[in-house]
């Protein structure tokens, strides 16, 4: 019996007022299965089945607005319909005893003219179009003063995942969408006062956190970022500066938490790359959560080194919606199936990824 030790990743934690029995987290994951924008009935049951008592779950990416789209079937929480659509999602995480964060977000020049409104170019901070121009539409810079609308509509998109039933919201700063083309200064080639130095390019995101906190409170709001990556041709020259400069800046709003994705770099490179988050994590007063590629050894390494507070995992826990109870078993895991990611199947790649107990629903 070596399984006396409890996992660090199986110890309860205490997020601000809410209780964790564990510290495995549902990462955000596109699914693209809300049709029109609008999340659907399939979706309780999809978050549903990955909830567990005193369990966090971080929601798939949600527009602030119309324009914030860039992939089919992504849901949105700007209209009254959507908020409506979202709440049997919020009461039946709440109902298995789970917490539920909605995770807002803006693509910026992530997306094409089909899908904004009036089929009108895509906004960014620039007007530097991504590569694959097929995909994507070159972008229209925003003008200085349009940028108030902008934090304006994710400060909206917060109150209405309140009015939805959502126990607080994720700002989405990474992965080379909008926030994060402010950030990076391979991407920011503004010249006001959103551009150039460090402090100019995290000004937009700084502001959106401070919108967003004075509407909900603190204790409600988390920021993910990725200042490693380079998600969607979004590289900075100093990406730990850049970390550094906004965790440090995220302390004076007193945010709930910081979830961060490591680098992930699998070529040959300097080993200690891997805790390249630590000195982001030391930095910042609140909560950390660590994603990127973990499993459940390194995982439990992470937690017990202190690295991170929670752990956070996408494709892990996608095609096993009960991750917690495997790992506490050291049971096997079902393979994810990468074809299924982001189909509009309500079911395949879904909800029919098998529970330990093979007779399935919870």
């Amino acid at each position: 019996m070596e399984n006396i030790t409890i996992q660090p990743l199986l110890t309860p934690y205490k997020l601000g007022k809410f209780s964790l029995s564990h510290r495995i987290v549902l990462a955000p994951l596109t699914r693209q299965r809300s049709y029109n924008y609008v999340p659907q009935p399939h979706a309780i049951l999809y978050y549903s089945q990955r909830t567990s008592q005193g369990g966090l779950l971080i929601s798939e990416g949600t527009g602030v607005s119309h324009t914030a789209q860039g992939f089919a079937d992504s849901p949105g929480i700007w209209s009254k319909e959507q908020v409506e659509a979202w709440k049997p999602i919020v009461d039946a995480v709440h109902a298995k005893g789970g917490i539920l964060f909605c995770q807002i977000a803006h693509v910026g020049r992530v997306s094409n003219r089909d899908f904004q409104p009036n089929g009108q170019p895509p906004i960014s901070s620039t007007d530097k179009p991504l590569s694959d121009v097929a995909e994507y539409s070159p972008p229209r810079p925003l003008q200085t003063d349009e940028i108030p609308q902008i934090v304006n509509d994710f400060r909206i998109a917060a109150m209405n995942a309140m009015e939805a039933g959502f126990d607080g919201v994720e700002i989405h700063g990474a992965h080379g969408f909008l926030i994060e083309q402010f950030l990076k200064d391979q991407v920011n080639d503004r010249t006001d006062q959103y551009g150039g130095s460090l402090e100019n390019r995290c000004r937009f995101a700084l502001e959106i956190v401070e919108a967003i906190v004075n509407e909900v409170g603190a204790d409600k709001v988390g920021i993910r970022l990725s200042p490693y990556a380079d998600y969607m041709e979004a590289a900075d020259s100093n990406p730990e500066a850049l970390g550094l400069y906004i965790v440090e800046a995220l302390n004076k709003f007193g945010i709930l938490y910081c979830h961060m994705v490591e680098p992930r770099m699998r070529v040959v490179e300097r080993i200690e790359c891997v805790h390249s988050l630590v000195q982001m994590r030391k930095a910042f007063n609140g909560t950390f959560i660590a994603a990127g590629g973990y499993g459940r050894d390194n995982g439990n390494d992470a937690v017990a080194e202190n690295r991170a507070d929670l752990v956070a995992y996408g494709r892990l826990f996608l095609a096993n919606p009960d991750l917690a109870r495997r790992f506490e078993l050291d049971a096997p895991l079902n393979l994810y199936d990468r074809n299924t990611f982001y189909t509009s199947d309500p079911v395949i790649g879904y909800t029919d990824y098998p529970f330990l107990e093979a007779n399935g629903n919870p």
